[in-house]
């Protein structure tokens, strides 16, 4: 088991003391290799879940296991670790360096993690060429269309061979083609190196290409189910 959570609670206080309640005793297990899309409407939880499960976040209550481990047991180190080695980000807005190549910003978590820069760009290059950017790789992002620098993105989550991608609203700001483009190459990635994928997700695009959908309502979860 890669994932699981135990009664997850997460409750958010405003200025004014007002409580919101965004997760309400989540229990989910995700194998490995596994690709599923955490479907919901705005507010319900997704982006969230996906925080806490990537230690970007902390749970109000509840457990959340990563191959077992306890992530509360982890010191802030140890978390800042796991994210550099064992869990890649694919964000709605890229996230990308902008003072950077599309080849450098693949590079950069292989240069946090200390590799040599030879190897850093042959690692950088063969993802370039995986996600279909042969040629691009001195374009800075705003020589990129949207999808091409989602597709960077995806590449420098791969850099580090992560165990776990999570990905939050990946196509929100592509179009209908190129989300579905985006959408097959990840899973073309999950089935061909066995990367485990979670998706956040309220596109019914992206809900149509999961392997297991899961979804939220109001913090809980009202279906599980396996689809494909």
């Amino acid at each position: 088991m890669l994932i699981r959570t135990e009664d997850l609670k997460k409750v958010f206080v405003s200025g004014d003391h007002i409580k919101h309640a965004a997760l309400r005793g989540i229990d989910v297990e995700i194998k490995r290799g596994e690709f599923t899309v955490i479907a919901g409407p705005s507010g319900s939880g997704k982006t969230t879940f996906l925080n806490i499960v990537g230690t970007l976040d902390s749970p109000t209550e509840g457990k959340v296991f990563f191959k077992d481990k306890d992530l509360d047991s982890l010191s802030k180190r140890e978390k800042t670790d796991m994210r550099l080695l064992s869990i890649g980000f694919v964000f709605q807005a890229y996230n990308l360096l902008n003072v950077l190549s599309a080849e450098e910003n693949v590079e950069y978590v292989l240069l946090l993690q200390g590799m040599k820069k030879r190897e850093r760009r042959d690692k950088a290059m063969e993802l370039l060429k995986a996600v279909g950017l042969e040629g691009l790789e001195n374009r800075r992002p705003n020589q990129l269309s949207g999808g091409q620098q989602q597709r960077v993105a995806v590449a420098r989550a791969l850099a580090s061979n992560p165990e776990l991608v999570l990905a939050d609203e990946p196509t929100a700001n592509l179009d209908q083609t190129t989300g579905r483009e985006l959408m097959e190459l990840m899973l073309d990635l999950n089935r061909e190196r066995g990367v485990t994928f979670l998706i956040a997700s309220h596109d019914r695009m992206v809900i149509d290409h999961a392997r297991r959908l899961i979804r939220l309502l109001d913090g809980r979860i009202v279906v599980d189910e396996i689809q494909n």
